[in-house]
């Protein structure tokens, strides 16, 4: 007897509407019929169906999977392998557009009106991760002090920028001398280094306690996406996220001390 159009459509997940159009092409065409004159499907057809559908999941045109299936010399192999590679070279665009899309999310994210060429030229190396910004906005999103950072950065201007990373950049190389020239983490050297990139981030985003300060430090050291925002991977060391944040409590401890107050005047801290 066969198989219906109705059986084989919710056995192989098609709709009757394809099965038909199969027909029409000349790409599957039933080898039966009932004594009404319906469609009846034997095992064959089940089985040309499933390399139909086969070469469909792949991409191919149904004119490619009719020549495929009519020539039986055809060298599937090398067609499957031209398919391999065409994918692999959308699979590649695909990427690159998705990346694209993400860098545009990160600069929505940041609050950062720059272009991508402007992006580009201010930040260089130093990425903002999509993952972490996000991460960072549902953290704080409701603290005085993130708002307060986040508007700062949003009214910055490219010269602002540029300035900022410019100074990034000499404390950065401060940094990474120290941590070349074996300093220990709590000399005065490297102390003053911290206590420059809490001066930094008081004078370019929000008010940063000693307190507050070991708190971002702590994220340098627990949280990779954090730290490739003041050192990127091509210029980090082993251990020197935690030189870092020993420098910070250190510096803190320090400042203490000497008197300089601790306690943040806003909840930008994660608690």
């Amino acid at each position: 007897m066969g198989y219906t159009v109705g059986q084989v459509s919710a056995l192989a997940g098609v709709t009757v509407r394809t099965l038909h159009h199969y027909d029409t092409a000349g790409l599957l065409r039933p080898r039966q019929r009932s004594s009404a004159g319906y469609r009846r499907y034997d095992d064959a057809d089940l089985a040309r169906l499933q390399q139909i559908l086969f070469y469909r999941e792949l991409g191919f045109s149904l004119d490619d999977i009719a020549d495929l299936l009519a020539d039986q010399q055809a060298d599937v192999l090398e067609h499957l392998r031209a398919r391999q590679r065409k994918l692999a070279e959308e699979i590649a665009r695909l990427q690159r557009l998705a990346e694209a899309a993400q860098r545009a999310a990160e600069i929505q994210a940041t609050g950062i009106s720059l272009t991508p060429l402007e992006r580009f030229e201010v930040f260089g190396e130093i990425a903002f991760d999509l993952s972490y910004a996000t991460d960072a906005q549902l953290r704080w999103q409701d603290s005085q002090g993130y708002q307060e950072a986040m508007a700062r950065a949003a009214a910055h201007t490219k010269e602002d920028w540029a300035q900022l990373m410019a100074e990034s950049t000499a404390w950065r190389e401060e940094l990474l001398s120290a941590f070349d020239d074996g300093e220990p983490a709590d000399g005065k050297r490297t102390m003053d280094i911290a206590e420059g990139h809490r001066l930094h981030l008081s004078r370019w985003f929000m008010p940063c306690p000693p307190r507050m300060h070991q708190r971002i430090a702590d994220d340098f050291v627990t949280d990779p996406r954090a730290f490739a925002l003041v050192v990127p991977p091509s210029q980090q060391r082993p251990g020197l996220a935690g030189y870092l944040g020993e420098a910070v409590r250190a510096n803190a401890c320090r400042r203490t001390t000497a008197g300089t107050p601790t306690t943040p005047s806003t909840a930008y801290e994660g608690e």
